[in-house]
């Protein structure tokens, strides 16, 4: 199992020690570093920026949302910085949800986000390919646009560039089953959300015909202290934001994980409270357990026992939400 930090987005402002923390796995020998975006920074930018700043860690997009950009403007921006970076981008894609892709990207959502999920992989694939001018009879990414107010005048191209890698990898965040079990099919790899190393059996068939090399790569929280407790706050701020606050009521796919996972009841009343403008009570509401379940807290010798069971399952990539150069170090320790 690899390990891998993942940055996530900017709050307020950059965060200065993002940089630091990237340059530190490298030297600590982590496989790869990740960025995200959600309705402020994006993806790229500060990865083009760590790019610069190191030579051999593995960049990754978790996850560049789908709506922001045309497939063909995402390919482009992969296969830019992967010729930049010398071959070391990882493209990680997810649709977000209603209120995300409609509220900020000012899109329709999908009423089929497999097809919509596979045609956009489709398309990329292409352009990094660069067999043919790129093409496709599809529902919600046609190339060239067929709409009723097309011209007429579109012609499929093939990108000028020649990518570095037509196989440059491609990841997918999914959650519910049928959504998964396309991302075997279609995709290079999976970024789970709030995996459980003690529930993979939830994930035992839809992960069954994944092919050789297939990564499984969730994010967790990870901080070593004493006080387990205190530890838990910031992934149960974390959680109560995403399950409370990233959806409406009647969808929320975070909420519908966490039903999943168990805690349906549990997932309810943190949406309500969150929904009623009572966000610190949202927070509080969020079981220790689940959120222990999904991270890797405490002291040096809990997390070594815990990150075996992250060991003893599918997983290939521990991507890791880490705080401090020292739980970065420990972990690195622990992994060797």
């Amino acid at each position: 199992m690899r390990l891998g930090l993942a940055l996530g987005y900017w709050g307020r402002g950059p965060d200065p020690r993002h940089l630091q923390l990237a340059r530190q796995a490298e030297r600590l020998g982590y496989h790869s570093v990740w960025t995200a975006e959600s309705w402020g920074s994006d993806a790229f930018t500060p990865l083009t920026w760590i790019a610069a700043h190191t030579s051999r860690i593995k960049l990754g997009t978790a996850i560049a949302q789908m709506a922001a950009r045309t497939p063909t403007a995402t390919a482009m921006q992969a296969l830019t910085l992967d010729h930049l970076s010398g071959g070391r981008v990882m493209l990680g894609l997810g649709l977000s949800g209603p209120q995300v892709v409609e509220g900020w990207y000012g899109r329709p959502f999908p009423a089929s986000p497999l097809t919509a999920t596979r045609e956009y992989v489709d398309v990329i694939r292409q352009v990094l390919r660069r067999e043919a001018p790129v093409t496709l009879d599809g529902r919600y990414h046609a190339l060239p646009y067929a709409g009723p107010d097309a011209t007429g005048l579109g012609k499929p191209l093939r990108p000028i560039v020649h990518p570095l890698r037509p196989g440059l990898p491609v990841l997918l965040g999914a959650e519910g089953p049928k959504n998964i079990a396309q991302t075997v099919r279609i995709a290079d790899g999976w970024l789970p959300l709030y995996w459980s190393p003690r529930r993979t059996p939830l994930y035992e068939a839809a992960l069954a015909d994944a092919p050789e090399g297939f990564m499984v790569a969730p994010m967790a929280q990870a901080r070593v202290c004493d006080d387990i407790a205190e530890g838990l706050l910031p992934v149960k701020a974390m959680l109560g934001f995403y399950i409370g606050g990233m959806g409406h009521a009647a969808r929320n796919f975070h909420a519908g994980l966490m039903a999943r996972m168990g805690y349906e009841d549990e997932a309810r009343r943190i949406q309500e409270l969150f929904l009623a403008g009572r966000r610190d009570e949202a927070i509080a509401a969020v079981p220790d357990a689940f959120a222990d379940e999904v991270s890797l807290i405490g002291p040096r010798e809990r997390i070594a026992e815990r990150l075996e069971l992250w060991r003893a399952g599918p997983v290939t990539d521990l991507l890791v939400i880490a705080p401090d150069e020292r739980t970065l170090r420990v972990l690195a320790e622990l992994a060797g």
